[in-house]
């Protein structure tokens, strides 16, 4: 990895949840699938962004797999990159299990993944893109574009606040009390987390970095819960 210049943010200084301990990301996945559908996700990702077995894909933020695992076999190679040591060693595990040997495995984030491999066909980031500052997710978009060829899709899904909403406060807490009742009470502190310590933005904001990171979006979609979806091109 090349040196970085003292002004960059350090993305091991984290937001939220601290997904570099062990007893953090044992429980993630149990807490995740009860209201993910990691295989039926994972087989939308792939239609929308016109995944085949010729394709180089890169997982953004890959986490315990729920995407890299999945697209694995409908892809020719995949990048899991994610920060957290213990992330990565989980998924390694389970792509052992599962006789996986297309997953190109790093240890990076958002702002210092340097991609060597050819130009990827599409890239997936879910649910990460807001542990950065605003300014530095123009970064690190920026840098997406750069890792795909001319064409290449982006999916993002994160959590984005409507700039429409009139009574943004009672629907914060309508997400939060959703969380508690669909998945339990630890879910529900991770939303309030989120929300107080985290930097999920506006959609007119996250909107503008990313055409002005060159994509193209093809698609918005604004689902409850402030769950937004994003599917663009590399123009």
């Amino acid at each position: 990895m090349k040196s970085l210049p003292e002004w960059q943010y350090n993305e091991m200084n984290l937001s939220g949840v601290d997904f570099s301990k062990v007893e953090q990301v044992a429980a993630y996945d149990g807490m995740h699938k009860k209201f993910r559908d990691y295989e039926k996700a994972t087989e939308e990702v792939i239609r929308r962004l016109g995944i085949n077995s010729n394709s180089t894909v890169i997982d953004l933020g890959s986490g315990t797999g729920a995407f890299t695992l999945n697209a694995a076999n409908k892809c020719r190679r995949i990048y899991a990159v994610d920060i957290s040591a213990p992330m990565l060693d989980y998924c390694k595990q389970q792509a052992e299990k599962k006789g996986l040997s297309n997953i190109v495995f790093c240890q990076a984030g958002l702002l210092t993944y340097e991609h060597s491999g050819e130009p990827a066909d599409a890239a997936v980031c879910v649910a990460v893109l807001h542990h950065l500052p605003d300014f530095w997710k123009g970064k690190a978009l920026k840098r997406v574009f750069e890792m795909l060829r001319p064409g290449g899709r982006f999916l993002l899904f994160d959590i984005v606040f409507s700039s429409t909403e009139t009574d943004l406060d009672r629907n914060i807490d309508l997400f939060i009390n959703g969380m508690k009742k669909m998945v339990g009470p630890k879910m529900a502190e991770e939303a309030i987390i989120h929300v107080r310590d985290e930097f999920s933005t506006f959609d007119w904001i996250l909107e503008g970095l990313l055409r002005r990171a060159g994509f193209q979006i093809d698609s918005a979609e604004y689902g409850s819960g402030f769950q937004t979806t994003y599917l663009c091109t590399k123009r």
